[in-house]
């Protein structure tokens, strides 16, 4: 069988066998049973999902490579019905990462020169994989990292690619109103959870940061009160989300949002608690792993075919990796492929000719870091 038809049958199977984040226990378990029978030395972790792949001459001096994919998938309505689907491209850019190790496989002069790892791993939904990684000191030696994402039409056409994504970060609060309920009747002995709840919104539409760098901060889910109507709510939980390009920005919003908080606890003698935080840090970018992946794409695909660095609203956890060692080299590829109606759409379609658009940009990103 060619590598093409591997790819495209590992998507399938993958596609129609999707987990959702840290329950991905059958994709590692399929995954690293490829990884075995293709040369690799395989790390699995006793407590959670996800696994590597070491390919070639770890101890002859040689640069490191690490090549990411990220296997967990959403958990979403499909057709009137919960199930796990990979509607962000996971599946694809598992199966893209694995047709690189094919071909790798099937070329002598990279098979015996080269130290590739091939890094599955869980979780990027939850934006805590990329981190779990790290903890685990899978980077500590890593000099270069690559990773895939495919792109909708409207940020990068089919037979196109951009050498880098630019992703923004993400900052995502649950949280508390505590109080206590009073009657309809009687609104002077408590403090109106729903009114807190309205002023904390009307605050967050007067953050002003810089404009030249794209910012937002919305609530997103505001639950308050039961069926008594007669009732006014002491109690309620919301959500926030938050989007900044930059880490700095982000920063700021940050501060500002937790001042809000601190305004209305002191204003209406309440309390607020956050019970949980989740996000993603903006993409921290390197010269010469966007170079490397740009000359790649120039030989696969055309320069006329190569399209500038693309900035998205859009986060991933895969820049995790470069916060924590700031020293990596690396970069993600975009994937130009006929998305469509658009990423986490629950009947996200793309042209799986695109897969291997994918494969041969890695192999070529690789060769530029051996210069062969």
């Amino acid at each position: 069988m060619n590598i093409e038809q591997q790819v495209k049958d590992t998507f399938t199977y993958l596609h129609n066998h999707a987990e959702i984040s840290w329950e991905e226990t059958e994709t590692t378990q399929y995954i690293a049973s490829i990884l075995e029978k293709n040369g690799c030395r395989v790390t699995t972790f006793h407590d959670q999902t996800g696994v590597i792949g070491d390919f070639g001459r770890f101890h002859a001096n040689l640069p490191i490579v690490a090549v990411r994919a990220d296997i967990d998938a959403l958990w979403q309505e499909v057709n009137g019905q919960f199930q796990a689907n990979h509607s962000c491209g996971h599946d694809a850019h598992m199966s893209i990462v694995l047709g690189l190790l094919w071909k790798i496989n099937q070329s002598p002069e990279l098979k015996d020169k080269v130290a590739l790892r091939f890094i599955f791993q869980p979780a990027e939904e939850k934006g805590s994989g990329a981190l779990s990684i790290v903890d685990k000191g899978m980077i500590d030696e890593v000099d270069y990292l690559f990773g895939v994402h495919l792109r909708p039409q409207q940020e990068t056409k089919m037979g196109h690619a951009t050498p880098v994504i630019v992703h923004g970060a993400a900052k995502m609060y649950n949280a508390v109103i505590k109080g206590h309920d009073a009657h309809g009747a009687r609104p002077h002995l408590n403090i109106n959870a729903i009114e807190v709840g309205a002023q904390i919104v009307n605050l967050l539409s007067k953050i002003h940061l810089d404009p030249r760098i794209p910012h937002s901060v919305k609530m997103t889910n505001f639950q308050a009160g039961g069926k008594s109507t007669n009732i006014i709510p002491g109690n309620a939980s919301f959500s926030l989300d938050m989007r900044a390009q930059t880490n700095a920005i982000m920063e700021e919003l940050d501060a500002k949002v937790l001042h809000i908080f601190e305004t209305m606890k002191n204003l209406y003698d309440v309390e607020i608690d956050i019970t949980n935080t989740d996000g993603i840090v903006a993409a921290e970018t390197s010269d010469e792993a966007i170079a490397i992946m740009e000359a790649a794409i120039n030989h696969v695909l055309g320069t006329e075919n190569t399209d500038a660095p693309l900035e998205t609203p859009g986060g991933d956890d895969f820049h995790f990796y470069t916060i924590k060692k700031p020293n990596l080299k690396a970069t993600m590829l975009g994937l130009g492929c006929d998305l469509t109606p658009g990423l986490h759409h629950p009947q996200m379609m793309f042209n799986k000719d695109a897969l291997m658009n994918g494969v041969h940009i890695l192999y070529e990103a690789v060769k530029q870091v051996y210069k062969f």
